[in-house]
């Protein structure tokens, strides 16, 4: 290797350093995903029972119907993570989410056709991109993973043998994740650009038969696989089912398409508009094995807003390429001058991020519990626990999953955030009677024999009880509100008031208001 080679090499590796402990730092989130106390419920279950459930063990509403537990070996990791803790914060598991979302980001900036320079930046925008995607939740080894693929997927063009290391890795995959249909279709969208190019004569067919050969055989071994899993064969039906529900889609923001009035959504608004700025000025434009897999995603997270990630990680090398032939970095022969010096500086540079790194972890730590307080009602949710209340329990649908992992078996909740084991009906029945109160919701409790509720304080479902007589507010604090049914000939008046907000002489329903509530379900 000459001189300026070994450079670019030693300035590659510096950047990905740089990298590594900047996304490490910025990754990191506090364990509070409203799906993740359903996952840490299951992975508890499994671990103790040594047994993957089929059906569900948890609800009122569905205990013992038929469930794909598509994420099984996520949840087991994810408890045996939490017990580390030994009930403190989960550093554990936000140190582990954020190594597996950082991973997935130094491979995009490996897969980069340009200077580490702009490779880096690319990356860095990626990652603002699809920040609002990022958690710790088990989506993030969909996007590790379909990252690995992609890298290796490319890189088998000059080495097939790259691509046995796929099959092992789409079985990993699907015990993982509900995503691990993106393998497959990325494959055969790749495999669809290498026919356009043979079709178009951008590229001769002697070269692309074999690599075709080769991709298809793999997307068909990888389809073979899909049954070597706790759920078998009901496995293949599980993405064409959570793509193509229309009550899934209406309730949960993840499947909504971004709103580009947001904030959150302007790096991606910028990724797009460079890429399309880009693209049409460069001269030289991507393969079109490059192009249909980006074209496709593309639509997918203009669809919906989980797909960002995934078109983030085909954007930015197209993107990065772009800039660097328009905006070319000269890389400075400067090895001979005070190599030491510069030696000093990256190892600063390394140490501060470094030092920044663990800070950001044991802020989170810190903040754990106040973060968790914030967003779900952990007053409440100790004054069930600490109170014999009927266990047939209705709670506002993002709480789902926290009453599961904090009142099971105690409690019984209507509905938590297994959206694909409710089912429509249930669905709209959990996700809309709290805070729309429309016509049939007492139907809704009565039907199912609610006996205790817990709904946010300012929800419209808890101002219909309010003034209902056959139930009573039994605790209430600023965020939360527990009512409990009345027996027979027991008044609306005769309340407990155990709870902060209830005291002697105030109202329980001081300070309610009308209002919708936002819903944060994200799966």
């Amino acid at each position: 290797m000459n001189g300026a080679g070994f450079y670019r090499s030693t300035t590659g590796w510096v950047f990905a350093g740089i990298l590594f402990l900047g996304l490490l730092a910025m990754t990191a989130r506090t364990a509070t995903d409203p799906d993740l106390w359903w996952h840490l419920r299951t992975g508890q279950w499994i671990v103790e029972t040594r047994h993957i459930p089929h059906t569900d063990p948890f609800s009122l509403t569905r205990e013992g119907g038929p469930w794909i537990s598509h994420e099984w070996l996520s949840e087991v990791l994810f408890y045996e993570l939490w017990k580390v803790a030994g009930g403190g914060p989960p550093i554990a598991l936000i140190v582990f989410s954020s190594l597996v979302t950082t991973a997935g980001f130094l491979l995009l900036y490996w897969r980069c056709p340009a200077s580490p320079q702009w490779a880096a930046t690319a990356t860095v925008l990626g990652a603002y991109a699809s920040a609002p995607c990022w958690g710790v939740r088990p989506q993030m080894f969909t996007f590790l993973l379909g990252s690995l693929l992609l890298f290796l997927l490319e890189r088998a063009e000059h080495r097939p043998v790259l691509l046995l290391l796929v099959p092992p890795l789409f079985l990993l995959w699907l015990n993982l994740h509900g995503g691990f249909a993106l393998g497959p279709a990325l494959l055969v969208l790749y495999g669809g650009g290498l026919v356009l190019e043979g079709l178009a004569g951008t590229a001769p067919w002697r070269e692309i038969r074999p690599l075709l050969g080769r991709v298809l055989s793999v997307t068909l071994a990888c389809l073979v696989l899909v049954p070597l899993n706790p759920s078998g064969v009901r496995l293949y039906l599980y993405p064409i089912y959570a793509i193509g529900d229309s009550e899934i889609r209406s309730v949960i923001v993840e499947w909504f398409s971004p709103d580009f009035h947001r904030s959150m959504y302007f790096p991606f608004l910028l990724v797009l508009l460079l890429l399309v700025g880009g693209l049409g000025w460069s001269r030289s434009h991507p393969r079109a094995r490059v192009l249909v897999p980006l074209i496709f995603m593309l639509m997918a997270a203009l669809d919906a807003v989980r797909h960002v990630p995934i078109f983030i990680l085909l954007a930015i090398p197209v993107l990065a390429s772009v800039l660097s032939a328009t905006f070319p970095t000269a890389i400075a022969a400067t090895r001979g001058r005070r190599p030491r010096l510069r030696m000093i500086s990256i190892s600063g540079a390394l140490a501060m991020l470094g030092v920044f790194a663990v800070w950001r972890f044991a802020d989170l730590a810190h903040s754990q519990t106040q973060r968790e307080a914030d967003l779900f009602p952990a007053r409440a949710v100790a004054y069930l626990r600490a109170n014999d209340m009927p266990p047939r329990l209705f709670t506002y649908y993002d709480w789902g999953g926290y009453a599961l992992w904090n009142l099971y078996p105690q409690y019984r909740t209507f509905a938590d955030g297994r959206a694909d084991l409710y089912g429509d009906v249930l669905l709209k029945q959990a996700a809309r009677t709290v805070p729309d109160l429309r016509n049939g919701w007492r139907t809704v409790l009565d039907d199912w024999n609610i006996q205790t509720i817990l709904v946010p304080s300012d929800a419209a479902l808890a101002q219909g009880l309010f003034l209902d007589s056959g139930w009573s507010a039994r605790y209430s604090d600023s965020q939360a509100v527990i009512f409990v049914r009345n027996r027979l000939g027991e008044s609306s008046e005769t309340r407990d008031s155990g709870g902060p907000g209830s005291g002697p002489g105030t109202p329980l329903w001081a300070g309610v208001t009308s209002g919708t509530i936002v819903k944060i379900v994200r799966k």
